[in-house]
């Protein structure tokens, strides 16, 4: 590990901090409403459990990484309003040196369309390029969720990669990668993992 990003930090409008097990109940309420999920409804959690384990991958990128998915609130109130950030993401049995980030951003519909993703899209690759900046930054989306790409282009990345979305009920969606330079085979496959 290279180095370890402070646990809390803040942009102009957002706090973003390490989750905590206290945010369980907010995280799942936010993930839960179908709202957030109508570019793949399928994939929309329905059990606190399924937010558990994702809080877990968060926690094992900070230990493991040094960096991993913040909880955000709004800097004035203190609301959370989603997450996001650059969590490592690597191939089953893989090194984690021989990872990538994951650029991720989940914000509840009512704060959609305010610049919050692109904001802490912007202070994500900043940590990640702190803490590691030998290992890509990708976002990984389908490409129908035009809102999710003009997040990752205006963070500074490129699409590198345009293909059918493997597992996906519906056949006709594709599955885009973008980031922040070319990608290795293997990190490509770790993006579409």
């Amino acid at each position: 590990m290279s180095a370890a990003f402070p646990p809390e930090t803040t942009t102009d409008r957002l706090l973003l901090r390490r989750p905590v097990p206290g945010d369980l109940a907010s995280v799942f309420a936010i993930h839960a409403d179908p709202r957030v999920w109508t570019h793949f409804p399928s994939l929309r959690p329905t059990d606190p459990d399924q937010i558990q384990t994702m809080m877990a991958r968060w926690g094992r990128s900070w230990e493991g990484a040094g960096l991993g998915t913040w909880t955000v609130l709004l800097r004035g109130t203190g609301e959370m309003i989603g997450n996001g950030g650059c969590m490592l993401l690597t191939a089953e049995g893989d090194d984690p040196a021989a990872g990538v980030w994951n650029l991720g951003y989940r914000l509840s519909a009512e704060h959609h369309g305010h610049g919050y993703a692109t904001e802490l899209a912007q202070a994500a690759r900043a940590a990640a390029a702190e803490v590691a900046p030998e290992r890509p930054v990708i976002a990984y989306l389908v490409e129908h969720n035009r809102a999710s790409a003009a997040v990752a282009e205006k963070a500074g990345l490129t699409l590198v990669h345009r293909a059918p979305d493997v597992g996906n009920p519906d056949p006709a969606v594709m599955r885009l990668v973008y980031a922040d330079r070319e990608l290795t085979s293997a990190q490509l496959a770790t993006a579409l993992r």
